[in-house]
């Protein structure tokens, strides 16, 4: 599969482009690609490699190159044909000049998004965000005054279906990323199939300990000395996507909830920055139900 539209080769400069790949490995893999980028009048800048085993495992590459306009004209077309389809692989090509749009939901706290939006103001996050939703009204002013809209969808247990209906009409054809940044709703397998887009997930534990609900308290309840967070993709099955990033911070018997639950959001809002910002790098691949991260 190969990203089309605005993401293809062309324009009037010279294009990054940004080339990730998995299929089954065997000889032969890079030389390929290597040799149709060349002869397509490409030079390569980057590339990382990974494979499961080389005997029979899934391989993965992450290429960036630069191209020349006139060399852009049915580059992709070409490629599948020539590259992609004998090998059976899983593909995809961007281009790097087109930031990735992004979306936000977010509850009442404010931690993990005002960091997002700190690094999109300051170009320090490789992104456009479009727009913040929220099931509160709390956060209007603080985005706002990042002259971003704000759209409050309130939610309960009778209006969810609606709400998420609402949500869908918003964010359909608006992003290519949606992150949730402490939005403190599960979103249904419905939702996730029609919405048809990636979404990040932070969740304020070292997954696989502590899913679900209060986390800081069952970490108190079991001593542990070590709390974290953990940004994931969203599936269907609550707190179990695959995982982009993780950290964690030192505590102590001393500390109660409320303590670990402060120490907590710094890891928070550091953890699913990086993670957003990796995704929009397309530096990260699926696999099953992990990730390769280059």
């Amino acid at each position: 599969m190969s990203a089309t539209g605005a993401n293809e080769p062309g324009g009037a400069a010279v294009s990054t482009l940004r080339l990730l790949i998995s299929c089954p490995d065997r000889p032969g893999i890079i030389a390929s690609v290597s040799r149709f980028l060349f002869e397509a009048g490409a030079n390569i800048v980057r590339s990382d490699q990974y494979s499961t085993d080389p005997e029979g495992g899934t391989f993965f590459l992450r290429m960036e190159f630069t191209l020349p306009p006139e060399a852009g004209e049915g580059f992709t077309e070409r490629f599948g044909l020539a590259v992609a389809e004998p090998f059976d692989m899983r593909w995809r090509l961007w281009n790097s000049a087109a930031r990735k749009r992004v979306s936000v939901l977010v509850s009442r706290y404010d931690h993990c998004l005002l960091e997002l939006l700190w690094r999109w103001r300051r170009r320090q996050l490789d992104a456009e965000i479009v727009l913040v939703a929220s099931n509160h009204p709390d956060l209007r002013e603080d985005v706002e005054g990042f002259d971003l809209p704000y759209h409050h969808i309130p939610v309960t247990p009778e209006t969810k279906p609606q709400a998420e209906a609402e949500l869908l009409s918003l964010l359909g054809g608006q992003c290519d990323l949606v992150v949730l940044a402490r939005y403190m709703q599960i979103l249904s397998g419905d939702f996730l199939s029609r919405l048809g887009l990636p979404i990040i997930n932070i969740h304020h534990s070292f997954l696989p300990a502590f899913a679900g609900a209060e986390p800081y308290a069952q970490a108190k309840q079991r001593g542990v000395k070590l709390i974290g967070a953990t940004a994931h993709y969203v599936t269907e099955e609550l707190d179990a996507g695959p995982i982009i990033e993780q950290d964690v911070i030192r505590v102590s018997h001393r500390d109660d909830v409320s303590t670990l639950a402060r120490l907590g959001a710094d890891i928070e809002r550091t953890v699913l920055s990086r993670a957003v910002q990796s995704h929009c790098e397309d530096r990260v691949l699926r696999h099953r139900n992990t990730t390769v991260v280059f």
